[in-house]
């Protein structure tokens, strides 16, 4: 059996791997993703020394791949010098550790690289347990793999095995974490619900930026509101969701909030400890769906997106399409097939800001079926609520005469019943 050594100043030498088992899938698919996988494996820090494509007529229980082909990427990573291999799947805790004891260097897999990137990146309390949650909900069957030198010592009765006892009080102690986090989490769900619902007392309506990692959704969230949220052309730029205000053509004011991107074999556990944010989707108003139209792989990311959005719930909200980035000529060319296979849509470039005037326009008129037109006759008094209608509604016509205000206004729905009382028309 090899053996490794690892050094925390050592910088790390990757191969990656992908597999391509006959009749699942289109090789091509198999190397577009592996593709994905050296842009995630640079963004985590790392060198890429080759990329390998397996293929295999069928999934091998014990090391995933064959062993004879473990083998040769065991010879590959000692001729390149690789102290690391990535595989583009999720593997158990038994083919992982298979692996490891062939090829004699660190295994990872597509999840556990997510993770990491996430982890280097997670800058809020919010973000951070997320990702501390699906990092432990990762861990908890994979600890026997770090600890099977204990294993090995003498065991039989009254001589338990250190192994076992180190193991069970690990096993043990993260689960009561996993335990903690996730009343963490969900009071962190309350009141992100609880500022929710005052946005909706407010008349506010909610937009979900979604989309494909690196598609552009901070740079048009920044084009968009004139702020200066982080936008790098990196997978996993954003984790953080950030909201901001901006204001439509039609006066009505609006929430816009950019959060997390998207990816093909998104690790189904970052999914679960990512409720706190994805639920901003799920209760949005209306959906952004931002999409890279230069990306050569465009149709496939758009799938992926919609996976998502099915998995958390939110396949029937309203979905504005905007394919990002016609500024490129590959961009504005596909934009136009694109949109062709999409409902409601609308090409943009976040970067220069063409169409963005166009993008606002679209928007309000998303909206505008979320409001409904109402004449009301409100006595001056009622201070409060004409000051919430100037603030959250749309006021088209005021007349200030005798002891009330004749107002003409698209009310939000969720203060229709306020209004009901001084309606004259609806």
């Amino acid at each position: 059996m090899k053996t490794y050594e690892t050094d925390d100043k050592e910088i790390e030498r990757a191969i990656l791997v992908g597999v391509w088992v006959r009749g699942q899938n289109e090789q091509w698919d198999v190397r577009d993703t592996l593709d994905e996988l050296a842009q995630l494996t640079k963004g985590a820090g790392a060198e890429i020394c080759s990329q390998i494509l397996c293929t295999q007529s069928k999934i091998q229980a014990g090391h995933y791949i064959g062993k004879g082909k473990a083998e040769e990427i065991s010879r590959r990573a000692i001729e390149e010098n690789a102290n690391l291999v990535v595989f583009d799947e999720d593997l158990s805790p038994a083919q992982g550790r298979n692996l490891e004891e062939v090829i004699g260097v660190r295994v990872v897999d597509r999840t556990q690289l997510i993770l990491d990137i996430f982890a280097q990146r997670a800058q809020t309390r919010e973000g951070c347990l997320q990702v501390e949650l699906a990092q432990h909900n990762y861990l908890l069957p994979r600890l026997r793999n770090m600890w099977t030198h204990l294993e090995r010592q003498k065991g039989g009765i009254g001589m338990k095995g250190p192994g076992e006892t180190q193991v069970e009080m690990d096993r043990r102690r993260i689960q009561e974490l996993i335990i903690t986090l996730n009343k963490e989490l969900t009071a962190v769900r309350s009141r992100r619900a609880e500022q929710r619902r005052g946005r909706r007392r407010h008349g506010w309506s909610l937009v979900s930026l979604v989309g494909y990692t690196n598609a552009g959704k901070s740079t048009l969230l920044n084009r968009m509101a004139g702020s200066d949220i982080c936008a790098k052309d990196q997978l996993f730029a954003t984790l953080d969701p950030t909201t901001r205000q901006v204001e439509l053509p039609n006066r009505e004011p609006c929430l816009i909030t950019d959060t997390v991107g998207f990816i093909r074999k998104l690790p189904h556990n970052l999914v679960e400890s990512f409720k706190a944010t994805l639920e901003e989707v799920a209760e949005a108003d209306l959906i952004v769906h931002v999409i890279d139209s230069s990306h050569p792989q465009v149709e496939q990311q758009i799938d992926a997106v919609n996976e998502v959005l099915q998995e958390i719930g939110a396949e029937k909200k309203p979905v504005l399409c905007v394919l990002n980035k016609i500024d490129t000529e590959a961009g504005a060319r596909a934009a136009k097939h694109v949109a062709r296979t999409l409902g409601r849509s609308i090409s943009v470039s976040a970067n220069t800001g063409e169409n963005i005037d166009k993008l606002f326009e679209e928007l309000a008129d998303c909206l505008q079926g979320e409001k409904d037109l109402m004449t009301l006759s409100i006595p001056l008094s009622e201070g409060r609520l004409l000051a919430l209608l100037q603030n959250s509604a749309t006021v088209l016509e005021e007349k200030y005469e005798g002891p009330n205000a004749e107002i003409i206004v698209r009310v939000p729905r969720s203060l229709v019943p306020r209004c009901k009382t001084y309606a004259v028309s609806a």
